[in-house]
């Protein structure tokens, strides 16, 4: 079940409001500029698929946001707990950082904790199985897959050479949450 939880900057202890239908999270979401929908996959996607597969599953879908929003590059990353380099990948996506295109994520499979820090507030995103997230270019966020993770996800890029962020130097993202296994 995908869940947003808002906090106030200043008490990441505490939410101020924790919502768990779909409905009221791309809401609250929309009025930051943020887009969560859910997508369905046109054809069945097995176990291990492959890239091609799997874009496949969803190209009606990839496709209607490449001409909306002049996406250039879709690609598809997978880590699971026994990926070599999952350490290592978790530690380079959980400082705040922002970058200069958005950030497209769909969730194939698997979870993550995208956590957004939009002026003096913070969301916590947990997407799930079938969400997409479209975080807008400059918003300063991190992303958790968690100690044990397990995700598939279509990335989708305005650039072509794919993922670049700008860390803004900043701890608050050690103050928050972290996806629980």
């Amino acid at each position: 079940m995908s869940v947003l939880s808002v906090y106030h900057e200043s008490r990441p202890e505490q939410p101020l409001k924790v919502l768990t239908h779909l409905e009221d999270i791309a809401a609250t979401l929309a009025e930051v500029g943020v887009q969560l929908e859910r997508w369905d996959a046109s054809a069945p996607v097995a176990a291990g698929a492959s890239q091609e597969d799997v874009i496949a599953a969803y190209r009606p879908q990839i496709d209607r946001l490449m001409a909306e929003r002049g996406y250039v590059t879709v690609d598809v990353i997978s880590v699971s707990r026994d990926h070599p380099q999952k350490d290592e990948l978790r530690a380079r996506f959980l400082d705040e950082h922002r970058h200069a295109e958005d950030e497209v994520r769909f969730f194939v499979a698997g979870r993550g904790l995208f956590t957004l820090h939009i002026e003096d507030m913070v969301y916590a995103v947990l997407c799930e199985k079938n969400d997409l997230i479209s975080v807008p270019a400059g918003t300063r966020h991190w992303f958790d897959m968690g100690e044990q993770p397990s995700f598939v996800a279509i990335r989708l890029f305005n650039n072509p050479d794919g993922w670049t962020a700008q860390f803004t130097g900043e701890r608050i993202a050690d103050q928050f949450p972290r996806l629980e296994d």
